[in-house]
């Protein structure tokens, strides 16, 4: 058993409002934005999580949420060059920020720059204000195009721009006007994805009416050719890029790395090799727990049964387009494949859900399509 490579997650939990399709731990800003007093808890966090790792490198960082860029360049600086006392940072790390069109100042992107930001992730969503709308999005056009226009000002290695299809009330021309709209922006890189209604939302409560499944799968087919078309590979299945900027940190999480999470309700991941077990971390969710000092930041640690490390590799690892090395299942789980898991996959492959060689497992654009059916097998 390999310790895989590492990441860091920073979760800043508050929005200007919550958007009915999410079910991220995001909370709606009442109050003035405790900037200095959660920046130091995400420190005191680390400090803690840090004795897990030793001087283990971490490769990347994400900074998500909520609305990350509700947090000044200040703050970030101070939050960056904490983490930077706190481990062992690769010279060359990807660091990310999310950010939404609506809390953007005049180039702020190039502040966050300046505090060590190479990254940054914009949610766009939609170009259309009706659309835009029923999401709850703050924003409007014109800001969402002049966060593009900051981004590729501000000096940034890459940028990303999360966009979303299957929208209430979406024809297929009007995610392709949406898509077209992205791809002329001309970001490094693409989240493109399916708005799916997840419980505990108000859209699960009250849900609005979606394309049907014909068109959803129209709207699919022809944004991978135009999006192909226009130079992006697509290495997972929501994300796109042009050769080269694929997101790292996503890119961990898929091939089963390693994560430490700190801030309100983040997940970590750790690999021990010597005990030859990987135990999952969650963070005190609410933002007034995780910050009252008569508790700890962890709420639940929890280890990670042996019979379920297949379905957890393949659950991450089938997502990627490339193939998968059959060795990292062992190095990365340390056990090794069962009779019964052993034929799941042989039946997947005749199925045309999977092809095999010698040394690799690779997910067919049928098996992405039905990765739900791939998966139950190793449940």
């Amino acid at each position: 058993m390999l310790n895989p490579p590492l990441s860091l997650y920073i979760h800043i939990p508050w929005c200007v409002q919550k958007c009915p399709y999410c079910d991220f731990n995001s909370h709606g800003l009442k109050d003035t934005l405790p900037e200095s007093e959660y920046v130091a808890h995400l420190l005191n966090d680390l400090t803690a999580d840090a004795a897990l790792i030793g001087q283990r490198e971490v490769t990347t960082i994400f900074i998500g949420g909520g609305t990350p860029s509700l947090f000044s360049e200040h703050a970030i600086s101070q939050l960056l060059n904490g983490v930077k006392a706190r481990v062992n940072l690769a010279h060359n790390a990807e660091i990310t920020l999310e950010a939404n069109p609506g809390t953007l100042e005049a180039d702020r992107f190039k502040g966050y720059v300046n505090a060590g930001i190479n990254r940054i992730s914009v949610g766009i969503q939609s170009f259309k204000a009706r659309h835009l709308s029923v999401l709850g999005r703050i924003h409007d056009t014109a800001q969402a195009k002049q966060a593009i226009h900051q981004a590729h000002h501000a000096g940034l290695n890459s940028f990303n721009l999360d966009l979303m299809h299957g929208l209430p009330d979406q024809s297929l021309d009007d995610a392709m006007s949406d898509l077209d709209e992205a791809i002329f922006a001309d970001p490094a890189h693409l989240s493109w994805y399916q708005l799916t209604i997840e419980p505990n939302t108000p859209f699960y409560s009250r849900p609005p009416e979606l394309p049907n499944d014909d068109i959803l799968w129209d709207i699919q087919h022809a944004g991978h050719q135009r999006l192909t078309q226009a130079g992006y590979r697509q290495y997972e299945i929501s994300g796109y890029s042009k050769p080269g900027n694929e997101c790292q940190h996503n890119l961990n999480y898929w091939r089963f790395g390693d994560y430490l999470g700190i801030g309100c309700g983040a997940h970590g991941k750790i690999t021990d090799p010597q005990n030859g077990t990987i135990t999952r971390t969650v963070k005190v969710k609410h933002p007034r727990g995780y910050m009252e000092l008569t508790r700890p930041y962890l709420d639940t640690q929890t280890m990670v049964e042996k019979d379920d490390l297949a379905f957890e590799f393949f659950m991450n690892r089938f997502r990627l387009v490339e193939p998968c090395p059959k060795k990292d299942f062992t190095d990365f789980t340390g056990v090794s494949l069962n009779d019964m898991q052993q034929q799941s996959l042989a039946e997947a492959e005749q199925k045309g859900l999977l092809v095999t060689n010698a040394t690799h497992w690779q997910v067919t654009d049928q098996g992405r399509r039905y990765l739900n059916t791939l998966l139950a097998s190793f449940v």
